[in-house]
């Protein structure tokens, strides 16, 4: 295992950080074009003001930015990249701060730009079922203020009452519902953006087509790499009449991953098909009292919505195929509040981790459906070599697993074996025909496993690509797509059962 303290010996994405002097110096230079670009009270530079921006979500990578702008208009988004791109300063578009992949960590010669401001919601046109809004605004917003015209916002991430769209859009976000409503991308219809030239440009449109090239669907998902959000049109569905939750327990992994396969081969795609293992199931159980079987090796989250008629023919087919895969005990919600109990053991994983532990590590893969049994023994053997515990929550009807690693980070050798843990069950989802992140992005997180994913030519189109949106290399660099020297390191250090360190250091 490579320590940490080596880091700078190895070849990466980032230059060389600037000696002191220097980089005080170009803090002084940034602050001054940012304050012609922006009210005073829009700029942050000092220390214990930039330092609630040192990180996103995952906490284990932090760094101090520069300076911090908070813009409040487009015209003072664009002004601001133009003065960086003048001054060839870095920049990290930043939403709410929930991603969990360091999307949205600083970079030490840049800044960051918060679109917290950015909270509007400018128009719900209840006849074309569309919401135009800031990228600012909650994803939970968007559905509130739809509510009244019987519509809502489809996706839903865990963090939907604190996630903003423009990360959404980022990271291609998706919730337990994203099996039957699609993901991110098939929610958005246009999004309003800035380059870092500081250009306006705008993808896809309100018709159900646009002209020439889908560059939206190559937008979506891009990690801040290409452009600044300012604006997006999102597509709103009507409210299901009625919805009924099926909660199903197993006595074994494997039954209960075959069960997901089994739903969907008989043509049933439910409106969110969930599974959680019984260290997950316990954890949750202690939080928020919501009804599960603790004995259970495995338990299945199935929701049906749609006419009273539709969920009852739905709930009574996708019995009769979890009967047939060997579920021991099935449970139907008889109520509004029963749905939304059983429901939030799932919403609530995350919080109930980290009741568990110090600290928790949430991983993002995705695998097919029929290797979900296979990965979840991996695991436990993988616990067995890292000496670490791990609790698995995943969306099973599209395979998107978030196994939860359980260290503390006050012990960095924990530390160092919870990252390695990590890459281990990232490796084995793309050994098992899937990838390495379903909805979280790659960040700085899983840039090392990149390297496993795709080939020197894979990877040298994705620079192209980003070459197209972003020729200075200035917006969110370093992120997502690791270079040809850093996957050679990656590479020797993996055969010898090394780790090559990320970006930024672990500070708990």
């Amino acid at each position: 295992m490579v320590e940490s303290s080596t880091y700078k010996e190895m070849a990466v994405n980032a230059p060389a950080e600037l000696p002191a002097e220097k980089l005080e110096a170009r803090q002084r230079e940034l602050v001054q074009a940012l304050n012609a670009c922006l009210p005073s009270h829009c700029v942050l530079h000092r220390s214990e003001d930039t330092t609630p921006y040192e990180c996103d979500g995952l906490a284990a990578y932090r760094t101090l930015p520069l300076a911090v702008a908070l813009p409040e208009t487009e015209i003072q988004v664009q002004r601001v990249l133009q003065a960086c791109h003048r001054l060839g300063v870095p920049v990290v578009p930043r939403g709410a701060g929930t991603g969990l992949s360091g999307g949205a960590m600083p970079i030490r010669e840049g800044l960051v730009m918060s679109l917290a401001r950015f909270k509007k919601i400018l128009n719900v046109d209840s006849y074309a079922r569309t919401a135009t809004v800031q990228p600012g605004v909650r994803n939970l917003a968007i559905s509130e203020a739809a509510a009244p015209y019987g519509l809502y916002y489809a996706p839903d991430p865990s963090s939907q009452i604190a996630c903003s769209i423009g990360g959404n859009v980022a990271e291609n976000s998706g919730g337990v519902h994203c099996l039957k409503y699609g993901l991110t991308v098939h929610n958005v219809l246009r999004v309003r953006a800035v380059t870092m030239e500081g250009e306006i440009v705008e993808f896809g449109s309100l018709a159900l087509d646009s002209p020439g090239l889908d560059l939206l669907s190559v937008f979506v998902g891009s990690e801040g790499m290409f452009a600044v959000v300012t604006e997006v049109t999102v597509k709103l569905i009507p409210k299901p009449q009625t919805a009924q939750v099926i909660l199903a327990s197993f006595d074994d992994l494997e039954k209960g991953g075959d069960a997901v396969a089994g739903i969907i081969a008989a043509g049933i795609i439910p409106a969110g098909l969930e599974m959680m293992d019984k260290p997950a199931t316990r954890a949750v159980e202690e939080f928020v009292k919501a009804g599960y079987d603790l004995d259970a090796a495995a338990i299945l989250l199935c929701e049906s919505d749609g006419t009273p008629a539709e969920v009852a023919e739905e709930i009574e087919r996708v019995s009769a195929v979890l009967t047939r895969y060997g579920a021991t005990r099935i449970q139907i919600s008889r109520s509004e509040a029963e749905r939304l109990r059983f429901w939030s053991g799932r919403k609530n994983a995350f919080p109930a981790a980290g009741r568990m532990s110090p600290d928790y590590y949430c991983m993002d893969g995705t695998i097919p459906r029929r290797s979900i049994g296979t990965l979840l023994k991996r695991i436990g053997l993988m616990e067995e070599r890292y000496q670490l515990r791990c609790m698995n929550v995943f969306h099973a009807g599209d395979g998107n697993m978030h196994p939860l690693i359980l260290f503390n980070g006050n012990d960095h050798d924990e530390w160092l074996r919870a990252e390695a843990f990590g890459a281990d069950i990232l490796e084995a989802c793309v050994e098992l025909g899937g990838t390495i992140t379903g909805e979280h992005g790659v960040g700085v997180e899983k840039i090392n496993s990149m390297c496993v994913q795709f080939s020197p030519e894979e990877r040298d189109t994705f620079f192209a690509i980003k070459h197209a949106f972003d020729p200075a290399r200035l917006l969110n660099p370093d992120k997502a797509i690791p270079t040809r020297a850093r996957c050679a390191d990656y590479g020797r250090l993996h055969v010898r059962g090394g780790l090559l360190p990320h970006p930024e250091l672990p500070r708990f």
